[in-house]
This record gives structure tokens, sequence and C-alpha cells, in this order.
């Protein structure tokens, strides 16, 4: 990875609420932020608030307050006056960036616990032990799982106090409970607005053993370099600091190459596979109890009399495989709409199979091991699940003719008479939508359209939605959905983005022979056949660049993790037709004299040799 002037860092981001008197982090809520390591309190306060709430639709209204584990504000260094600054803290608390947590809550909890420390008259600090009505000390462990993020979960909604019970779960070795800690205060004199410019001069730090309960509680730090040597911590600085950096700095490539680090090679899951049926053979392999999506998938191809290729899956028949699977894929019955915009509908009989669980994990595996996305999936079913607003469906991606046809009267309702007519003729189809109003303006008719169009596609199906998410959540993949949702949404939606010949051309570098010799006056004279014939096939010649790129390398274009290893060219006097192995993406050209040879013995060894691409 290169190395930028500037290096930017992750910590995690969580939230805390007040939960029973005691203020506890909101389970599944963390989420990762990359910043600067000069970051500053009230520069990470407005990041970490705009990042919680883009990813939560259901964050209650600020102001918010940016707190330490132990509950204290973040403004200063704990234990010093020195004003807060990330990479000062790490320091300080010997943890990489990646092991580092704070937190935001509301103000008004905040405020809460504050009071409630006023009134407090005993500040005794003191071991309590365990009893079965007492809080669970894991819970109020401030570590959460990595990258974890539920977008849309509920919020908490029962807030109360926590200061007074948060001293009672720490442990002091002494009889002076403010021995070895900050004295601070807040400043309540002058009431300022909770913004990132002057948070820092409206309040100051409660910090009460701050040392004390991060070293109880904090999980083993790993040693790590200044310049960043842990790469996958490090994003190149975007030209504006207050942006985030993930979607403009890294690319679905990186993304999936992180993701696949857990897959053990030393372990394989095996597919036996038939060409005519291939959606049998995968729900046997995914089924199988021996299965895991963590291990190397080993795919055999077996012809119609069930004898085996002659080959080992070093990749190629693995990548045919996926992309098979995923064409499979679209055609199930718990897919709906145009061909290429589908989105999830209830089906009895798939419930019972758990097959949405099953295609979401099938998603998810062949994205991260290689192969490509759907490219069928609904922006809007997409942008739901990576928890992303907007939602632009049409009346054409209702497959049911009936509703169809109502939906497209109430459009072309032209007054508020004749609006309110088709409502109430359409009223049983709307009122179990939940959309069903008194209206008094015929723009509202667009509203009602919109609505029933959301419940039709996503809120009637919620379950399976929720069942499919789990699928998808194989080797965290939602997680970083999630996280990046404008560079993966494309994996899984339709691009109107095709192979090229310059493309391909770029893609495959040639391996010639020396200069000079009368070998290598043979291949460059083939090399200017392949370049016209891959125009050709992008004219919509007998063979498309679709059907010559999965006769190479078992793609149809190049997958979401990239090509590897990189596609070759070389070339042969011993056939008169192509050559390919599609465990190396290696094509082998014939040396023929006219292009219209090359041509047509091409276009024939491609169209009589489907599978790994040897004729």
């Amino acid at each position: 990875m290169n190395r930028t002037s500037v290096a930017r860092f992750q910590i995690n981001i969580g939230i805390m609420s007040l939960q029973k008197n005691i203020m506890k982090p909101v389970r599944g809520k963390t989420l990762p932020l990359i910043l600067d390591p000069d970051t500053d309190a009230a520069g990470l306060h407005g990041l970490a608030v705009k990042k919680m709430t883009d990813f939560n639709s259901d964050m209650d209204e600020g102001p918010y307050v940016l707190i330490y584990p132990d509950t204290s504000e973040v403004i200063n260094i704990p234990g010093t006056s020195t004003p807060f600054n990330l990479r000062e803290y790490k320091m300080e608390i010997g943890k990489t960036y990646n092991r580092i947590a704070l937190f935001i809550c509301l103000e008004s909890d905040y405020d809460k616990g504050e009071q409630q420390d006023a009134s407090d008259s005993d500040r005794e600090v003191f071991v309590r032990r365990n009893r079965g009505t007492e809080v669970d000390l894991a819970d109020t462990l401030p570590w959460e799982p990595e990258h974890e993020s539920t977008p849309k979960s509920t919020a908490e909604k029962t807030r109360a106090s926590y200061q007074s019970e948060k001293e009672e779960i720490l442990i002091s070795d002494t009889d002076d409970p403010n021995e070895g800690t900050s004295q601070s205060w807040r400043n309540t004199a002058t009431s300022v607005p909770d913004t990132p410019s002057n948070m820092t001069a409206v309040r100051s730090t409660v910090n009460p053993l701050y040392s004390t309960y991060t070293q109880l509680y904090a999980p083993i730090a790993i040693d790590e370099d200044e310049d960043g040597s842990q790469d996958f911590n490090v994003v190149p600085i975007s030209a504006d600091p207050a942006k985030e950096a993930v979607d403009t700095s890294i690319s679905a490539a990186h993304i999936i190459e992180n993701l696949a680090d857990a897959i053990d090679h030393n372990t394989v899951s095996r597919f036996n596979i038939t060409r005519t049926n291939v959606w049998d053979g995968a729900v046997r392999g995914f089924r199988r109890s021996t299965f895991c999506e963590k291990s190397d998938l080993l795919v055999r191809f077996t012809d119609d009399a069930g004898s085996v290729e002659e080959g080992i899956d070093a990749g190629g028949p693995r990548r045919e495989f996926l992309t098979l699977l995923m064409s499979f894929l679209q055609s199930r019955p718990i897919f709906e709409g145009p061909p290429q915009s589908r989105y999830l509908v209830y089906n009895a009989a798939a419930i019972r199979e758990d097959e949405y669980f099953m295609a979401g994990k099938m998603i998810a595996v062949s994205i991260v091991h290689g192969g490509p996305g759907p490219h069928f999936l609904s922006r809007d079913l997409v942008n739901h699940i990576a928890g992303q607003p907007g939602f632009c469906a049409h009346v054409t991606d209702v497959t049911d003719d009936e509703i169809g046809r109502a939906l497209s009267e109430i459009e072309l309702a032209h007054s508020l008479k004749s609006l309110q007519d088709v409502l109430l003729k359409h009223s049983s189809m709307l009122q179990t939508a939940g959309c069903f109003r008194h209206v008094s303006s015929v723009e509202e008719k667009h509203t009602v359209v919109a609505e029933y169009l959301t419940w039709y596609t996503i809120g009637r199906n919620h379950s399976v939605i929720e069942r499919f998410k789990d699928g998808l959540a194989s080797l965290n993949f939602l997680d970083a959905l999630c996280q990046h949702p404008s560079v993966l949404a494309p994996v899984l939606c339709h691009t109107d983005k095709r192979l090229t010949s310059v493309e391909v051309e770029r893609l495959f570098l040639p391996q010639l022979s020396p200069a000079g010799s009368n070998r290598r006056t043979t291949e460059t004279v083939a090399l200017s056949f392949w370049a016209d014939y891959l125009m050709d096939c992008e004219e919509q010649g007998p063979v498309s660049l679709e059907e010559l790129f999965m006769f190479i390398t078992g793609l149809k274009t190049e997958p979401p993790a990239g090509m590897t290893p990189h596609p070759c060219v070389t070339f042969s006097q011993e056939t008169i037709y192509p050559m390919a192995n599609t465990c190396a993406n290696t094509i082998t050209l014939p040396l023929l004299g006219t292009y219209a040879s090359f041509k047509a013995n091409m276009d024939f060894g491609i169209q009589n040799s489907p599978g790994f691409g040897c004729l």
C-alpha cells in the first residue's frame, strides 16, 4: 500500500444511553470512524455525531456529548489538563487506533447524571460484590465487536442516571477515591449551544479513576508504529477533513481483499456440480454439515455421464461455478420484479427451506471468494439493506397486474374528485398497506403511490429481508456493505457498464518471444488478429466479449475482487484452436496465416468448448 504524507486511522464510535439508572453502550451500534490523528475533541465530536446519524435513522434529536468509556466528557486527555488530541490520547492509553472506543450520548442523559452527582452526598468509592439484583458488569463494557452496525434497529428509549452507580463498579486500592485522578468541573454559568466549535468552552471533564477503569476492562493492545504499519488502519486523507474518506479513497477490491483474509486456505468445502443443474448441486454443498464459508471452495464439474473432468480446482472451476450460481439465483421464486431490478418476496416454500438465508450467504460467499456479484438486485432493496435513504420504485416494478392497474389509475387521476373516487374504489388494497387516507390535493396521489410501493416492495417482505440479511452477514460482508454502501452497492445492483475491447486488450498482457526472433514476428501478427477479434466480439459477432471472457476466466466480467492471477495471452504453433486455462486466466492463441482462418477457428473453439475452455 502506498504511503501518503498524512495518514488517517480507524477508531470505533458507539452510543451510550441510560438504562435502568446505568449508562450502558447500546449494543449493535458500534461503527468505525476514520480520522486524522491530530483531530481534536470538537472535530471528533462533529464527525462522530454525523457518522451515527447517517447510519441510524432512529437516532434521537441531539444535542449529543462525546464521552470516554467511563462516561466522562471528552475535553482533556484523562488525568491531565492537556486538550484532547487523538494522537496523544492513543499514546496515553497505550492502545492501537483500532482498539480505541469513544461514545456519544444525549446531552439530556449527561445532564441527568451530573444532577444526580450533585445531589449525592456519599462520594465514597467501594467494591460492590456481584449479586443477582445488581448490574451485570459485562453489560457495562464499552468494547463492542468491531464493525458491528444495525442501521435501522430500534433505539433504547428508557433513560436514567448513571454517575452514582458508576462509582460503585470502580475498584480502588486506597481510602481516597480521588487519589490519582484529575479533579474537574462543569461550567454551567453560561448557556451556549452545543456545537463542535464551542463545546470545549462549555464543559469540563468528570473523570474519576479513568486509568484504573480502562486497565481493568480494556482488551489487550497490539503494538503499532505511529506511521501506520498496520495497513488496514490507514486511509489516504481527503481534501475535506470533515468528509468521510471511506467511500472516496477505497475500492471494492480492497474491501473484499480485507474480507477474504478470513478464508482458511488449508481447509476446503467441496461441491460436485453438473452444469445442467447448478442450483441443485449448490444447495447440497451449502447445506452440507461440513460446509464452512471460511474454507476454500473446491468445485468439480461432472458431465452428463457422471465422469469427472480432468483438472484440479485452482480457481477457474470455482469462478465458473459462482458465475453460473448467480445466474440461476436470479430466477429463483424468492425474487420478483424486472430482470435487472429484482426485490425479495415472501414465499412459503422458500421459508420452509430457509432459502432466503442461503441466498444471502451464496451472494456473500461468491463476492468474497473472487466470484461475481448478483448484479440484479433492486437499488431500493440494497439501499434498505445498507440502511441508506432514498426510494424510487415505479409502478412498472409491480408484477401483479391488478395492483399495477390500480396504482396506474391513481397516478392518472387529473382532479381531486377523480382522485378521491379512485382511492375509495381501491380502499381495501390501500388499507392493507396502511396508506388509505383523506386527500385534499390532487398532488397527494404521488405520496399515496410511493407509500404503497414502499410497503409492497419492503414493508410486507420485512421478515424475509431480515433473513436474507442474516445470510449476507457471512464473512462480514453485510457490515462492509453498511460501512461502504456507495462502493459495494454497485456490486449487487445492475449496471449498464459492459466490457469493451479496449479494456480486455489492456487487461490481458501478451507473453512474447525475444525481440528480433522469427517467433516474435509471428506472434505480433497473431496479436494484431487478437485485437481485431476483440473488436468483432464487441460488435456482437458470433461470440460476445462476455462469452470470450467466460471462456478464458470462468467469469463474464471482471469480478469485484479483481483478477488473480493477472490475465495473459500466450501463443502456440501446436494447435489451430484457442486454448484456455481458467485457473491461470490465460488464453493460448493459434499462430495462423490469415485473419479469416484465425477468426473462424476462434469462433468454433469457443462456441464448442463449454466449461474449462479447452477444446
